[in-house]
């Protein structure tokens, strides 16, 4: 069966990530589907690539992803992109590809960048088992989804905003307790990359006196 939804992960930062499975893959479909078509079709001009882009992000897919469908059925082959790492890893996707699969459409994910397996190891904490939690819920269920991990043995990991980085690692020492081995990773593969690692009093307290800019990761060790 021949592919027609590829998911192409894009570099988080430095450009030279990219593989050259995913060049050859972007040149060959017929559509990008990207999350932000200004961030996309910059990387796909530094490729040297010219392919129609159409807009598929967390806004829109609920009310595109049959019109993807369809045309998918037609025969066209494109590629899902988010502006940085996988597809459908706290990113727009999941939706297209259950989609896909529920119409016989063929899919193919390609391996590549993703912000949370870098951090994971750069933390020095348990990578062989843990649990990915994304973003925190905002508002609602955000405690009651903070009380959940206080038994939680595995390593955690998060994504965060550097608006919200301070005040999610004050609640997660409030809920966890905090001594709990801690690491934030921020700006991975980037010019300024930086981790930092120590219990979560520790983090929270070297981030305060910092101007936090940058895409977060927080890694949090397990209960012993």
């Amino acid at each position: 069966m021949t592919t027609q939804l590829y998911l192409v992960p894009t570099p988080i930062g430095n450009l030279e990530d990219i593989t050259l499975r995913a060049i050859n893959v972007l040149k060959s479909v017929d559509v990008v589907l990207a999350e932000d078509t200004r961030t996309s079709g910059m990387l796909l001009k530094h490729l040297g690539i010219s392919k129609p882009l159409q807009s598929y992000h967390i806004h829109n897919e609920h009310q595109t992803v049959q019109k993807v469908v369809a045309r998918l059925l037609k025969g066209e082959r494109m590629a899902l992109v988010s502006d940085a790492g996988t597809p459908a890893i706290s990113d727009p996707g999941f939706l297209l590809v259950r989609e896909c699969l529920q119409n016989g459409i063929s899919v193919e994910c390609l391996p590549g960048a993703t912000a949370f397996v870098p951090a994971l190891v750069n933390s020095g904490l348990p990578a062989d088992r843990f649990t990915f939690e994304g973003f925190l819920p905002h508002k609602k269920g955000r405690q009651t989804r903070l009380n959940s991990l206080k038994e939680e043995e595995r390593t955690m990991i998060f994504y965060e905003s550097p608006h919200r980085l301070l005040k999610t690692l004050e609640q997660l020492a409030e809920a966890l307790g905090t001594d709990r081995p801690a690491s934030v990773s921020r700006e991975l593969t980037k010019m300024y990359e930086e981790t930092f690692n120590g219990t979560l009093a520790e983090v929270a307290a070297y981030f305060s006196t910092k101007t936090i800019k940058g895409e977060i990761v927080i890694v949090v060790g397990g209960k012993s």
